[in-house]
């Protein structure tokens, strides 16, 4: 296979054994020292994997220490966070200097000793698991296992976005390559499997995983729940797979990394095989894996090293320095050569480089809103799929890296991009704006959310009822405030004859108690638009975007407030033409045009009623106390909610004088007339039930 060249790429260079091994085993005995203080951790992995992560980054990855987010930079990820030791001392012998939240570099060292020694610690920067945003140099949130390995393949595929979109004749801006370290738990977890196959698929041959092959997990040896060839699964994958016998042999792992390099028809599988707590008394059992050593082995694991004793977080003179000259004397240059190639880059292609700016900045370009649609008063109306797919195939032609799709549902989530040129993203078409992720819900997340970290605008799509699905990767994206937009559809009853596999019930409240999410269900088309340019303007918020498969009829706004309400969260859609109303009738989704079609009927018979739109709570919760009470004023007793979905979480809204129309079982197979009379969602159902209220509170 012909060998890829990267830009400031060098051959490892000879070294000098005894430094070697200093430095390899200073990494693991901060690991050890870290979790015995805390103790509290997973020592067993960095010692084991010390010399794979000394070798990958003294000798291969490209990075600047100065200036860890230069945008061509490898990427490596720990998806087997319970390691982030092995990281923390990386990061500190590397080096690596801190950047503050704005960007801004502090001058201060990503990790320093006194980090290290606060493992685990309230405050510190040395987390149980890497957290990004929290400690620079972590390029995602790992932990929970398998999601690392996800968002690796969305960091792989958006390098070759980026290239695609940026890179011309004369300037390679875009060529790095992202290494994985994962362990046999993210092999067992099924989002690993699913986001190696999309990889293998689409030949991503920037994307390198090594496997640390150690055999141990939590409950023993793997030989109680995992005995299949790994190697073997990933050569059905389409990966080009490597074996190295030790992982104590770093010449042999150099080898494997240069393999890699070499390769450019595919991704790359590195299995290692390692002896967890590789040293210690406790080497080679489930005893290294989640627990400290204890004092008594701590001292005995160092004298088998080689080791002081009685020295805790000793870092030998030398060692960082030469670590630190090493990673800088390759990421350096490279990183400079590329500051020199995108000032010229600026001047032959100033647009081009603007947009790259904008992307470092997390924004999106100026204009993305101009052709959004304003929907006219439509009694049928249209389904919120229908009107989600016209008002982002309308904003995506002004936000060229606003990439997404579809679980193997574009066709009915309505996800698909249409315009001219967007393209299905493949390994023939790296430009391609649709992505083609399978059933493979929960890669999709995890995928998306890789795309958000290497500066794309990512969104995915399926039914709500799958929400479940990718539930990690949700939860992740808002613990990252990751401005990822997830699309579900199908989201009530309304799916009719699927029956209750398909209906979503307990969906809704269980994405509203996710901090940091914003969950918005619009009530009709107009609404729709507005939550597209939320979700857009959101920069470090994800947004669960929720629609209907059902047609809603577009309500007429001349008569009824502005959509732009939505922007608050919830708004007064209607009030009576005189007097303070007596009930407040709050709806979302497609059950909003039910209850302004209630309160009509009640006015008409002299009843004052209020109509709330509240399409998200996350939005509305963030106005202050007087714009809260003006919409929902305390002396307004009698409320009812109306939706097609459980009634968790209403009663902050209805108040114990309220009542809820909603969902208190699974739904049923049938038309959904059927389903809605059945389940009391009607306009004659809601009026007396409105009456009733106001009867009782008065």
């Amino acid at each position: 296979m012909p060998i890829i060249t990267k830009t400031g790429s060098t051959q490892p260079a000879q070294q000098d054994e005894a430094l070697e091994k200093l430095a390899i085993d200073t990494i693991r005995t901060l690991a050890m020292d870290a979790v015995q203080k805390a103790n509290s951790g997973h020592p067993g992995t960095p010692m084991a994997m010390a010399p794979v992560a000394y070798t990958l980054w003294r000798d291969f990855i490209r990075t600047d220490p100065d200036t860890p987010d230069w945008p061509n930079r490898d990427r490596f990820v720990l998806s087997a966070g319970h390691a982030s030791m092995l990281l923390y001392a990386v990061l500190h012998l590397a080096g690596v200097k801190e950047i503050d939240p704005d960007g801004k570099p502090t001058g201060k060292p990503a990790v320093s000793l006194d980090d290290i020694k606060q493992f685990r610690q309230l405050g510190s920067k040395t987390p149980g698991h890497p957290e990004y945003r929290m400690t620079t140099g972590v390029e995602t949130t790992t932990g929970p296992l398998g999601q690392g390995c996800g968002n690796s393949v969305g960091m792989a595929i958006a390098e070759r976005a980026l290239a695609s979109r940026f890179n011309r004749d004369g300037f390679e801006l875009f060529d790095h390559d992202i290494y994985v370290l994962c362990g046999d738990g993210d092999m067992m977890e099924g989002v690993s499997g699913e986001a190696a196959s999309v990889a293998g698929h689409l030949a991503l041959s920037n994307l390198c995983w090594i496997y640390d092959s150690n055999h141990i997990s939590i409950e023993g040896s793997t030989e109680l729940t995992f005995t299949e060839d790994v190697g073997a699964r990933f050569e059905g994958y389409g990966w080009n797979v490597i074996q190295v016998d030790d992982a104590n042999d770093t010449k042999a792992f150099a080898r494997s990394i240069e393999a890699f390099r070499a390769t450019d028809d595919r991704p790359t599988f590195i299995v290692v095989h390692s002896v967890i707590g590789w040293g210690s008394p406790k080497a080679g059992s489930e005893k290294a894996h989640g627990e400290p050593l204890g004092e008594d082995n701590v001292r005995v694991t160092k004298k088998s090293y080689g080791w002081p004793e009685g020295a805790k977080f000793l870092v030998p003179d030398g060692v960082a320095e030469m670590f630190n000259a090493a990673v800088a004397g390759r990421g350096g240059p490279a990183r400079a050569a590329w500051e020199e190639t995108f000032a010229r880059y600026r001047e032959t292609f100033p647009s081009e480089a603007a947009e790259m700016d904008l992307l470092r900045q997390g924004k999106v370009p100026s204009g993305w809103q101009v052709e959004i649609p304003t929907f006219p008063p439509d009694a049928n109306g249209l389904a919120s799929r229908d009107s989600g797919a016209k008002v982002l195939n309308a904003i995506a032609p002004h936000v060229p890296l606003l990439i997404g799709g579809a679980a193997d549902l574009s066709p009915s989530t309505k996800t698909n991009l249409t315009f001219e040129g967007a393209g299905s993203f493949g390994q023939n078409n790296y430009s391609g704006r649709n992505m083609h992720f399978g059933v493979r819900e929960h890669a999709m997340g995890s995928i998306a959310n890789g795309m958000a970290l290497s500066y794309l605008r990512s969104y995915t799509g399926t039914f709500l009822v799958f929400a479940d699905y990718m539930r990690a990767p949700i939860r992740l994206a808002a613990i990252m405030e990751l401005p990822v937009v997830f699309v579900f559809t199908h989201d009530s009853i309304g799916v009719g004859e699927d029956g209750p596999t398909h209906q979503p019930i307990e969906h809704l409240a269980t994405l509203r108690a996710i901090p940091a999410l914003d969950t918005i269900r619009p009530g009709d088309a107009n609404e729709v638009a507005a939550a597209w340019k939320v979700a857009l303007s959101h920069t470090r918020e994800p947004t669960a975007l929720i629609l209907s498969r059902q047609a809603i009829a577009t309500l007429d706004r001349s008569k009824y407030a502005s959509a732009d309400g939505l922007e608050k969260g919830g708004y007064i859609l209607g009030d009576p033409e005189r007097g303070d109303p007596e009930i407040i009738l709050i709806g979302t989704g497609s059950e909003l045009p039910m209850v302004v079609a209630a309160h009509e009927k009640l006015a008409a018979e002299g009843v004052r009623s209020r109509v709330v739109s509240l399409p998200s709570w996350y939005l509305f919760e963030k106005q202050d106390d007087a714009y809260r009470e003006s919409v929902f004023p305390d002396a307004v007793r009698a409320r009812i909610a109306v939706e097609q979905g459980g009634s968790m979480g209403w009663d902050r809204y209805v108040g114990p004088d309220g009542r809820t129309i909603t969902m208190k079982t699974f739904g049923a197979s049938a038309p959904l007339a059927k389903l809605q009379e059945k389940f009391g969602f009607t306009i004659d159902n809601i009026c007396a039930v409105a009456r009733d209220l106001i009867e009782k509170n008065k």
